[in-house]
């Protein structure tokens, strides 16, 4: 298990000599987000402008309210990842998913939704004018003094002693892209981009908007939980919001969230082998509370 924490943007818990690169699973997502807002700021994409072809806009999109429907769930995708197969291109995805069929009016319901997050990193390549990963860099990860951070494309990248059953795993699968790095990286990034550095107060505003979803859930730490653009954002005992996201996938479970209460802030990121999601959070949350007190 690794652990990073950060107490009003400094580092509580020691970085590791030769910390490895681990996957950042679905807290992807929350950069994606994050560089397509700096495309809002750079008046290069429009939050509530329906997009060209579709029915819906990038907020939808960013909060799961496009009506679009997710590839997880499809029996055979799990069949293929358990398998090791090569991902499939995109377009027999979409075929297989009838993707392009939306489940409910846009705005209308949520649903979480890998496919939208693929469309997501698609208007970054056009609006930028570069490769995803470029954008990403361009946008976010260099501002952010974010270093050692990349898009997985090869199996190979994804092995070491922390990554489970994930050895063998295609990072195609992940179709929006799956970024690697230093887990503390996460957490770095995730402290800055909340403390305000990056976008400006409105669109820092817009980015946590949350639609609630509901109260509690079996085995998971929170009290409501929510999910904003590019953020899920859970209130939890004590009276706390949290804000960040966690992912899971083949063999390991990254969470990472931040918290601020008055001037204190503190941010942390987990990363373990296997799948409970609820036992990581709640780490994240202990880490979170000790940090907190130790600022005030």
């Amino acid at each position: 298990m690794l652990i990073s924490t950060l107490s009003n943007g400094q580092p509580v818990t020691p970085s590791l000599q030769a910390e490895p690169l681990v996957p950042w699973w679905s807290f992807t997502k929350t950069v994606l987000a994050a560089t397509a807002l700096t495309l809002v700021r750079d008046g290069r994409l429009d939050l509530d402008t329906v997009l060209p072809g579709n029915a819906f806009t990038l907020r939808q999109l960013l909060r799961h309210e496009a009506g679009l429907a997710d590839y997880c769930e499809l029996p055979e995708y799990h069949a293929a990842v358990a398998s090791h197969e090569p991902a499939w291109p995109a377009e027999e995805m979409m075929q297989r998913l009838d993707g392009h069929r939306l489940r409910y009016s846009p705005g209308a319901g949520w649903r979480y939704s890998n496919v939208g997050f693929m469309l997501v990193a698609r208007l970054i390549e056009r609006a930028a004018d570069l490769p995803l990963e470029q954008a990403v860099s361009r946008q976010v990860l260099l501002p952010l003094g974010i270093s050692a951070v990349r898009f997985a494309t090869e199996r190979t990248e994804l092995s070491g002693e922390h990554l489970g059953n994930a050895s063998n795993y295609d990072p195609r699968w992940v179709y929006h892209g799956l970024l690697i790095g230093p887990f503390s990286q996460a957490a770095l990034l995730l402290d800055r981009l909340l403390a305000g550095t990056l976008l400006p107060a409105d669109l820092l505003e817009a980015m946590q908007s949350t639609r609630v979803l509901g109260g509690p859930i079996a085995g998971r730490p929170w009290g409501t939980l929510g999910y904003a653009l590019g953020l899920m954002r859970g209130a939890i005992e004590g009276g706390l919001t949290l804000a960040g996201h966690t992912g899971c996938g083949p063999g390991s479970v990254v969470a990472v969230y931040r918290c601020a209460v008055g001037e204190a802030a503190a941010c942390c990121a987990v990363f373990s082998s296997g799948s409970d999601e609820g036992r990581i959070e709640a780490l994240v949350i202990q880490q979170i509370r000790e940090a907190l007190a130790a600022a005030r």
